[in-house]
């Protein structure tokens, strides 16, 4: 039989995306027995075939996935040349592999309109010259698959026994990664779940990675902000569970590059078995890692409690591998919004604040209490003198290991508070011995608490919120609210139907100890303005702003607000 438009079907075996090829399918006995002729998307048969189906229906298109190679008869076809194009036009957006038409009563040869519709949608579509019977096609291209897959776990099931291996030997992530990175033969690295690098290896062989790992990393972050979206073409990107209650939590991610060659299924399959067993890894780390910061957190309690007296403390700090020399000793404690504390996560903010601690030039002692939702340190000191420049490097380390754990924005552009995220607050206590920073970690726990609220800063120091603090500990004293109600309730009430509100007026002015011009300058007001408001606030309140008495009441009562039931920080 001619074959003006054909062209034989050339040698092949598998693609190397690790699937059996429609070029492969075709060279079996099954398929070539028919005398198989390609007659359009002869360039496109090294597509992967993930089943076979058979079929003659003519909505057959419907009840593919993709990926099968479909044989037919053509019975399904339809007679009219639109039926046909439209036949051949809908398997192509489904993603079949092929079309494997047999020749017969129904066709002595495949007409023009579905010859040009398949090479318009670029689908592989092929002839058979010969009858064969179905059954033996898709048994043996499915046992050919099969027999594949197979294989491949097989190469995927030895990574995980080399990688087993290396733990057991005594080795960790940069061995898994190392071993995966060699099988590969690709850069792998490990990332945390917002991008942040954790480990990198090469495969080692010689000329396997054009450039130094770390390199590659730079690039591949400067692709996505480039991109904002999706991993570069042909990554592979696996995730490491972090096994919470949904088991929908990540730990990790690996992300295998396509540097010095392609990446294929079976690359897939070892670094999903990697996964497993670096999420075993992680989370015996972070277990080991949490138990000492909660260990060291509880050190920190017992000895704000009282517990722990300052004869024993020094001892028992030793062993937590805090040696403070000589000098002062600085409590500071951060507290986490409730909203924002991390349920699972408190390994992860330890060593983040650890790490970033590090850099503060002083010994550090820093534990975690879930619970209260604190994280209290002990900081050495060379002198008193330098308090405030420690208290600074301190604070900014502990905000930026809280950004660094996910439960903020960078504090640098604003974030904070933009999108419902509340700072955390730090309390830094009065330096002194270990009796002082018992008293003084104690102190500043409360404050913290109590300083919820206030104006954001980078910390506070403890002596000079003594008045919050007592208040927050009448917070539940209805003497309390009945005082607020007193002092500001007219405003409170003029302010919930009225306009301008004047309470913010009130604080402004009471800040500036009654400062009219800088209170002016900072409201953006007219002298006359804010005359006419403060007039109408002695007004509503019955009372003289120039009365010291008044103004302090006053000023306690704003304070106070924060903590009374329905209140609002302003």
């Amino acid at each position: 039989m001619a074959r003006p438009e054909g062209r034989p079907v050339a040698s092949g075996t598998m693609d190397n995306q690790g699937g059996i090829t429609v070029q492969r399918a075709l060279e079996l006995p099954g398929l070539r027995s028919g005398l198989p002729e390609v007659v359009a998307g002869a360039d496109r048969l090294q597509r992967t075939v993930r089943w076979v189906h058979a079929g003659e229906v003519p909505n057959i298109a419907s009840l593919l996935k993709g990926g099968e190679l479909l044989l037919t008869t053509g019975l399904g076809l339809g007679t009219r040349p639109a039926e046909q194009r439209a036949f051949v036009r809908q398997l192509a957006e489904r993603g079949i592999a092929a079309l494997v038409v047999e020749l017969g009563p129904r066709f002595a040869r495949l007409p023009a309109a579905i010859v040009e519709a398949a090479r318009s949608a670029g689908l592989p579509l092929v002839q058979l010259h010969r009858e064969v019977p179905f059954v033996t096609v898709t048994e043996e291209i499915h046992t050919e698959i099969v027999n594949h897959h197979y294989a491949l776990l097989r190469r995927a099931e030895e990574v995980h026994r080399q990688c087993t291996r290396a733990l057991l030997g005594g080795g960790g992530v940069p061995q898994v990664l190392h071993i995966l990175s060699g099988f590969t033969g690709n850069p792998v690295f490990l990332e945390a779940p917002e991008g942040r690098l954790l480990y990198a290896a090469e495969s080692g062989e010689a000329g396997a990675s054009p450039a130094d790992p770390l390199q590659v990393w730079e690039g591949l972050r400067g692709q996505r902000d480039a991109r904002e979206s999706g991993p570069p073409a042909g990554a592979v990107l696996v995730d490491v569970p972090g096994g919470g209650p949904d088991g929908a939590s990540v730990r990790a991610r690996l992300v295998l590059l396509a540097v010095s060659g392609p990446l294929s299924p079976v690359h897939r399959m070892a670094a999903e078995r990697a996964a497993a067993i670096l999420a075993v890894v992680l989370m015996q780390a972070r277990q080991e890692e949490e138990l000492a910061a909660h260990g060291r957190g509880d050190f920190l309690t017992d000895l704000a409690e009282g517990r722990i007296g300052p004869e024993d403390a020094p001892g028992q700090a030793r062993v937590l591998g805090f040696k403070p020399g000589d000098g002062p000793i600085l409590p500071v404690v951060m507290r986490l919004a409730p909203a924002h504390a991390p349920s699972g996560g408190w390994a992860l903010l330890a060593r983040a604040v650890a790490e970033e601690l590090s850099s503060v030039g002083a010994p550090v002692l820093v534990g975690v209490r879930p619970v209260e939702g604190r994280v209290p340190l002990l900081v050495a000191l060379r002198s008193e003198a330098e308090r405030a420049a420690v208290a600074d490097r301190v604070a900014a380390a502990l905000r930026a290991g809280a950004e660094r754990a996910g439960l903020a924005g960078p504090a640098a552009e604003g974030a904070w508070g933009r999108g419902g995220a509340h700072p955390p607050v730090v309390v830094v206590g009065v330096a002194g011995g270990w009796a002082a920073a018992s008293a003084g970690l104690r102190h500043a726990a409360e404050t913290a608490t109590a300083a919820g609220g206030l104006a954001d800063r980078p910390w506070y120091d403890a002596r000079r919120l003594d008045i919050d603090l007592l208040l927050w500990r009448l917070r539940d004293h209805p003497d309390l609210a009945a005082f607020v109600e007193r002092a500001i309730g007219p405003l409170r009430a003029h302010d919930a139907v009225s306009r301008p509100a004047l309470l913010p007026t009130l604080e402004c002015y009471l800040a500036h100890a009654g400062r009219k011009a800088e209170t002016a300058r900072e409201l953006h007001l007219n002298r006359q303005t804010l005359y006419n408001r403060l007039a109408r606030i002695g007004e509503l309140l019955g009372t003289d702003l120039d009365d010291p008495e008044a103004v302090l009441s006053l000023s306690l009562a704003l304070r106070a607000r924060r903590h009374t039931p329905g209140a609002s920080a302003g």
